[in-house]
Formats: C-alpha cells, sequence, structure tokens
C-alpha cells in the first residue's frame, strides 16, 4: 500500500513528509521545491504483540518504542498542485498521474492562512484555507474526468454495438485507476445511470462518475498543518463546521520534526504520535532549543494532545485503507531461527481470511494450506477464518 502526501506549494508538505518518514525531502518557502516524486517509509503504530507474552518483538523491518510497535508503510510526496493542474498550470497533469501510484491520499493544508492560491506567502490569516479543500478536490475530479473522457465517444459507440455492459466498459477504461468491475457496476447503479444509454450520458453524468470513482479509489484525509501559528486553533474550528464529513487533523509537521530530529540525538526521549517528551541531555541543549521545545510543549503537545502528524499515518492505513496488522508466529516458539521474536508484521486488508494470509506469506502455503493456528488463543482455525487487527497466525502446510 502506499500513502500519497499532496496539497498546493508552501503549505509545508515536504515537512510533514519529512516529519513523517525523516526522509531528506528539501524544504524551502518557494513553488514545486518538489520536482520529482519522493519515496519514503512512514510508520504506523500497533500494539507489540510479543508484550502478551512477557517479551518484545525484534521487527525485521521498523521498530519497536516500549509497548509500541511501529510497521513501515511506504509513502510519496507528490510536487505541489495549483488551480488550474489538470489544465497544465504548473506541473499539472505530470503530478496528477504521479498521484495514480497512490491507494490513499494525505491532504496537507496551510489551516493558518498565510499561503495564497497559487503558494505564495501572505499574512497569516487572510486567506481561507477552506479555498484549499475544495480546490484540490476539483482538480482531482477533472483528473479523473479527463481520464474517463479519453477516446470515450468511440468507446461509447463499441460498447453499444457490441452490447458490451457498461459498468465492464468502464472498468476496463479506467483499469489503470484499479477501477473493478463491481465497483464501477455500483457507481452507475447509485447515479442511476444503468437504464441510459451509455451513448446519452451528458458531459455532468460522467463529471458524476469521476468524482464518485475519485472519492471511493483515492480515499483522503485533511492534515491541517501550520496549527501553532496564531489565529489558526479558530481556522481548524471553522473548518470542522463547514466540513462535517471529512475528517480534519491538527497538525504542526514543524514540531514533529524538531522532536524526531533531538529524539534522534538523543537529546530527549519521544514517543511519536505521544502528548509529551522527556529531556535526556539538558545540558547539550543551547537556549534557543529549549524556548523551543518549551513552545512545543505548550503550544501543541498540550494544547492538541500530539503534533497531528502520527495520528494522520494511522487514520490512513487504519481507517482510509481499513488495514489491519497481522504477525506470522509459531504456537510453540515466537521466535525465528535467529531467535528474532515475531520478527515480521503484514498490513493486510480488512477480512483477510487465514487462506489469503498464506498466499501473502508465501504461494506454497496457500497451495498447500491444511490449517492455521490463532497463537494467541491457541484454537485451530480454518482456511475461511477472518482475521483481526493484532492476530499472530501460524501456517499449517503440507510438505
Amino acid at each position: 500500500m502506499l500513502i500519497g502526501v499532496v496539497g498546493k506549494p508552501s503549505v509545508g508538505k515536504s515537512t510533514f513528509f519529512k516529519a513523517a518518514t525523516l526522509a531528506e525531502a528539501e524544504i524551502a518557502n518557494y513553488p514545486f521545491t518538489t520536482i520529482k516524486p519522493n519515496h519514503a517509509i512512514g510508520y504506523v503504530r500497533v500494539v507489540d504483540p510479543a508484550k502478551q507474552f512477557g517479551k518484545s518483538s525484534n521487527p525485521r523491518e521498523g521498530y519497536v518504542h516500549g509497548d509500541t510497535r511501529f510497521v513501515p508503510l511506504e509513502m510519496l510526496d507528490v510536487a505541489g498542485l495549483v488551480p488550474g493542474a489538470h489544465k497544465g498550470l504548473g506541473r499539472g497533469n505530470q503530478f496528477l498521474d504521479d498521484l495514480n501510484q497512490a491507494d490513499a491520499l494525505i491532504h496537507v493544508i496551510d489551516v493558518s492562512g498565510s499561503v495564497n492560491e497559487k503558494g505564495e506567502q501572505c499574512e497569516a490569516g487572510s486567506y481561507d484555507p477552506a479555498n484549499d479543500i475544495k480546490f484540490l478536490e476539483e482538480e482531482l475530479d477533472h483528473w479523473f474526468l479527463r481520464l474517463l473522457k479519453k477516446g470515450w465517444d468511440q468507446l461509447a459507440r463499441k460498447s453499444q454495438q457490441t452490447k458490451k455492459e457498461t459498468h465492464k466498459t468502464i472498468a476496463e477504461h479506467m483499469t489503470g485507476l484499479r477501477v473493478k468491475e463491481d465497483l464501477a457496476l455500483k457507481v452507475i447503479e447509485d447515479l442511476h445511470l444503468v437504464k441510459i444509454n451509455i451513448t446519452e450520458w451528458t458531459e455532468e453524468n460522467l463529471m458524476q462518475i469521476a468524482s464518485t470513482l475519485r472519492r471511493i479509489t483515492k480515499p483522503m484525509i485533511i492534515a491541517c498543518n501550520k496549527v501553532d501559528v496564531p489565529g489558526a486553533k479558530e481556522k481548524f474550528e471553522a473548518l470542522k463546521e463547514q466540513f462535517p464529513d471529512y475528517h480534519l487533523i491538527p497538525c504542526s509537521a514543524e514540531s514533529e520534526l524538531a522532536l524526531k530530529e533531538a529524539a534522534k540525538h538523543e537529546l530527549i526521549e519521544y514517543l511519536p504520535g505521544s502528548d509529551n517528551f522527556e529531556l535526556k541531555q539538558e545540558d547539550r541543549l543551547n537556549d534557543n532549543q529549549k524556548k523551543a521545545l518549551q513552545f512545543i510543549k505548550d503550544n501543541i503537545l498540550t494544547t492538541f494532545k500530539a503534533t497531528g502528524v502520527q495520528e494522520v499515518l494511522d487514520y490512513a492505513a487504519f481507517e482510509l485503507l481499513n488495514l489491519i496488522a497481522i504477525f506470522p508466529g509459531g504456537a510453540s516458539k515466537l521466535e525465528d531461527q535467529n531467535g528474532n521474536v515475531i520478527p515480521d508484521c503484514f498490513l493486510m486488508p480488512k477480512d483477510t481470511t487465514a487462506l489469503g494470509f498464506a498466499y501473502r506469506l508465501h504461494t506454497d502455503f496457500g497451495d498447500k494450506f491444511i490449517r492455521a493456528i490463532d497463537v494467541k488463543t491457541k484454537m485451530t482455525v480454518g482456511k475461511d477464518h477472518k482475521l483481526k487487527h493484532g492476530d499472530i497466525l501460524e501456517i499449517v502446510a503440507d510438505k
């Protein structure tokens, strides 16, 4: 699974990306800092399953901090979009097409209203961040519409002539965006287009299809960045009232980045996503660093209970994408041949079965599946058993 980070220039998108991944993304206050898409690894939180057995995991990928295990998830930072991107403005269509890889999107906005629609700095509070939420969805909808309309007239006529089912035509046409037949059918049914000849669909009908497919195939969470700027909290509260159906999270990417960098240099003890930190080597901190950390504690962690960055990642993985964390393990022994405790974790779609997980581990495990064992309960389960978030499973397969 791949999470895309998107937004207009200068809203702190690259700072958010670096705070989430500690990747060396270039950060600057001018449009198009990010020219090429940046890939890096972010981490989502799960409870360390080994704690139930009085042990601590030794992850092959990711890490453990106290009772929390951080599981890797690939992220993509796409260069800033501006209004009119679907018409080719800015670096428009290329950036939109880069997003095709993403399974879900994090839309980073400057909730303080200190960046105008072109991504230029302006007086804090002078710009309405609600415009950014609207413009990005409009750009993405027009992007989907552009792909849907490409060769549409010829496609519609051919579908009519061959009497091919409409939803199959749409799914085949939009396969690059991973639109499956059942989804295409549901969309045209919900829009009451099933009984209308495909050649008679209007521009409005096509936009309705494009917008609906976009919302389903590119689910999005909004990271309201720069919430530490004076006046930003009030704008955030206004956005929540204006967009009650959206999930908005207050964020300070700069604060998260500062805390992670301080923890990296062993100046503080900090658990990403928590509401506090502890000084470890206060004598190594200068006065400016102490003031900065105190500002973060007073204005971010105390007020909002977290910087918001980790909460955004967790929500994207476990709510937008409905992923669950499953761990391979042995009912009689949690360690692998090298003595590592529960070294692996797989983020799987919700409702994954024991057989589906066996195939994820190895084709032979799926082909030769006999049964599985729930390591926590020691119960034997069959191939159709649906797994739960945090399960540890041993697969028993024929040799």
